[in-house]
């Protein structure tokens, strides 16, 4: 078995407060990270930390762009187990995305309507959830009790998981 970790986070940027209000739920990003230690998350989200209308398919990290800028940065960390082909295939689909990323953008206007339940599929865009349920799906990993329109981080709770770590990111150590 193998696993990998969902990081659901609110910034408190203007744009996640905005998107909690409409919302109502505590985190409203969510990343991937293919191990424990959280150096490198994928997610679609700013490009630029200041800038918070560009957005592209992102590699993060606690410690680099938008999560180094807002440092008190909440989370709540899953861990989700997979077998080895469902983790291989993940590793494989996300490195393609980091070889073609220029053909990937972010979904703003997909982010928008979500936030009335409604759904724009548009090839290669993405907000950050769509994202996430995308990637697992296409590892054949059970994404049924997550909406296929408009899914939200904290859908992702639903899965069969087990929660590492709730608080601030800044403070987060490996397990």
């Amino acid at each position: 078995m193998r696993s990998i970790y969902l990081v659901m986070s609110q910034t408190g940027t203007i744009l996640s407060k905005t998107i909690k209000l409409f919302t109502g739920k505590k985190y409203n990003h969510i990343s991937l990270s293919l191990d424990d230690d959280l150096n490198c998350m994928y997610s679609f989200g700013r490009k630029y930390p200041d800038i918070p209308f560009i957005g592209v398919f992102v590699e993060e990290g606690i410690n680099k762009g938008t999560f180094k800028k807002f440092k008190e940065t909440k989370c709540k960390i899953i861990k989700i187990d997979l077998t080895e082909e469902q983790y291989y295939s993940i590793c494989t689909n996300i490195e393609k995305m980091i070889m073609e990323k220029e053909k990937y953008k972010y979904n703003l206007l997909g982010l928008f309507l979500a936030l009335f339940h409604m759904q724009r599929n548009s090839e290669n865009k993405f907000f950050c959830s769509e994202f996430i349920r995308y990637i697992l799906d296409k590892a054949s990993v059970d994404v049924s009790m997550i909406p296929a329109i408009a899914p939200h981080p904290t859908d992702f709770e639903d899965m069969d998981n087990t929660i590492m770590y709730e608080g601030l990111l800044r403070k987060y150590t490996k397990r």
